[in-house]
């Protein structure tokens, strides 16, 4: 079988992200390439899947036309998705890839979707996160 989660790290430094936080045994990497936008992003090798989280904001306490919002942009971005986690209140962006067949460009384009989408995006990001 073939081994996912050192493939992926291999990317992971291939694309030069710096790895602050590494756990083999849970499939975790937590990655860092802050002049791209990409603050403590979450790759979660689980075969057959690696999924991508990184947080975005926490919703404010008038969600309803952000949410729209969100929706709206979720048509635009590429690779990957705005969502909410599991306690409805954090917005982040998530991204699942099949791992069996992943190639380092198809995990870049999904680096590269999350990085265009913080810099496109930033001034409404930020003002949804006042609300």
């Amino acid at each position: 079988m073939k081994n996912y989660f050192e493939l992926v790290k291999t990317y992971v430094l291939d694309l030069g992200l710096e790895i602050r936080h590494e756990n083999r045994e849970s499939g975790i990497l937590v990655v860092h390439k802050e002049q791209e936008g990409i603050v403590n992003l979450v790759v979660c090798v689980a075969a057959p899947m690696v999924i991508f989280e990184q947080y975005i904001f926490e919703m404010g306490n008038h969600p309803n036309g952000i949410y729209k919002a969100l929706l709206q942009k979720n048509r635009d971005i590429i690779h990957g998705a705005f969502a909410l986690d599991e306690t409805g209140t954090r917005v982040i962006f998530r991204n699942t890839l099949q791992v069996e067949n992943l190639d380092k460009n198809e995990f870049e384009a999904t680096l590269n979707s999350l990085s265009l989408l913080l810099s496109e995006y930033a001034e409404q990001i930020i003002q949804f996160s006042k609300k």
